[in-house]
């Protein structure tokens, strides 16, 4: 057993040495040999900007190296010592070298580069002056302050002259076209492009538009006649009127008033401008000859019941044309009321047309500041030489006959009237001597609110 036992271990102890021998070998060996460097590195752009700032992130991808030496031209910063130097950041655009010099211990060395360009930050800013006016055509000049190194522009202006430019400042623009009109800049440094617009307004082109409103009181259009001219032109600044035979014959303001004192046919002339252009604008007007007469026709009037329950008006006013309830009545045109009409009830068996200082003693409230008309209720009766036929009335066509009548008031032609005669005229003045008729054409049955109806003509 011994015997065996020591063979065993000697086989044993060989087989050590050998594999120790070995391992001396491979460890001389591996001491003697340096390992080789190779340099190399990644970059990527952090957010994919290359417009400055731009930041880089750097991965070191180096294989067999110990140090690191890193050489950034234009970043910052400009260098680094460790194995990676994360992100750097380059503010001046420009084309720059990356360079990294990696070694080892066993004296092993190479280097990498790598070139990156970084682009200008693009920030557009130009502004825009219209001379002289917005009318057109429209001229406008354009400054550009937009900063940047390599950057290209491109003007895009809709439907102006020129309607394009590559330049930095470009000539100015002419729009002709009314409407908006949109002016675009867009800037490109190589890798991204910018836009920004604005609009110019052109207004519209010069017209001469006008009309007139004439005066209250003159809508008959007979002389005088006095008119306020409507100024709807467009795109004005200065106007100038001829008013022939008119008072005033010409005018630079913008809605005049004018009166005409002559019957006749006469054109308005309107001219316009606006520094650019000029339009021009013409209207006739007809001045009637003067009947010194106003005429109102189916004119309503209430018995007491329906003017007293505002449902029609017994009371009439010739100067301000209207007819009105008792609710209506104020003291700031009681005055101008000159007719008023007291109807009993609606079989018309009592009716007379009173002067309104005296329509607080005939069933109405009284009417502050009335004034007092003079009527001829019944002329059958009157007893006065003041006379008009239905024919007469229905014939006028001026002031004529009423200019010759002499109304004068008796008791008896104060008196009151039924309905047995129609039509029937009325004979009045008023305070202010103008001198009228009224023609009573029916009286309609309409229980308490029953009414007649009537024409009335009027000197003015």
């Amino acid at each position: 057993m011994m015997h065996k036992l020591s063979k065993t271990n000697i086989k044993l102890s060989i087989i050590a040495l050998g594999l120790l021998l070995t391992a001396l070998i491979f460890t001389s060996c591996y001491k003697e040999t340096a390992l080789p460097v190779e340099a190399g590195f990644s970059t990527v752009f952090v957010e994919s900007n290359q417009s400055v700032p731009v930041q880089v992130f750097i991965k070191n991808q180096s294989v067999g190296a110990d140090n690191y030496n890193w050489t950034f031209e234009g970043a910052e910063p400009e260098s680094y010592s460790k194995e990676n130097p994360g992100t750097i950041v380059y503010k001046t655009p420009g084309t720059y070298t990356m360079t990294l010099t990696a070694s080892n211990i066993d004296g092993s060395t190479d280097t990498a580069t790598k070139s990156i360009t970084v682009f200008d930050a693009i920030a557009i800013n130009f502004s825009t002056e219209i001379i002289d006016s917005n009318y057109p055509p429209v001229e406008v000049a354009l400054t550009n302050t937009t900063n940047g190194v390599g950057l290209t522009y491109k003007w895009t202006f809709e439907g102006g002259t020129p309607a394009t430019s590559t330049e930095h400042n470009p000539p100015n623009v002419t729009f002709e076209t009314p409407g908006d009109h949109s002016i675009t800049l867009e800037v490109s440094n190589g890798f991204e492009s910018f836009l920004e617009s604005t609009i110019i307004n052109v207004a519209p082109h010069i017209e001469a538009i006008f009309d007139w409103e004439v005066d209250y009181f003159d809508d008959d259009y007979q002389a005088p006649v006095s008119i306020t001219m409507t100024n709807s032109t467009i795109s004005a600044t200065d106007y100038s009127w001829t008013f022939p035979n008119g008072t005033p014959a010409t005018s630079t303001e913008k809605t005049p008033t004018v009166t005409f004192n002559t019957p006749g046919i006469y054109t308005i002339v309107l001219e316009t401008d606006n520094g650019k252009r000029t339009s021009r604008a013409t209207k006739n007007i007809s001045i009637l000859p003067n009947t010194n007469i106003r005429t109102f026709t189916n004119v309503e009037l209430g018995i007491n019941t329906a003017h007293n329950n505002n449902v029609k008006g017994a009371f009439f006013s010739t100067t301000l044309r209207k007819v009105f309830m008792a609710n209506e009545v104020t003291s700031e045109h009681s005055a101008e009321i000159d007719i008023a009409f007291f109807g009993l009830n609606n079989s018309f068996s009592f009716n007379k047309f009173i002067a309104p200082d005296i329509a607080g003693t005939n069933g109405f409230a009284p009417l502050p500041n009335a004034t007092h008309t003079k009527f001829i209720n019944s002329q059958e009766i009157c007893g006065c030489p003041a006379s008009l036929t239905a024919t007469e009335f229905d014939s006028m066509t001026d002031d004529t006959l009423l200019n010759a009548l002499t109304i004068t008031e008796t008791n008896n032609g104060l008196l009151a009237f039924n309905d047995s005669v129609l039509p029937r005229i009325v004979l009045f003045e008023t305070q202010d001597n103008r001198k009228g008729a009224i023609k009573i054409k029916d009286f309609v049955d309409n229980g308490l609110n029953s009414y007649i109806v009537c024409d009335i003509k009027v000197q003015k």
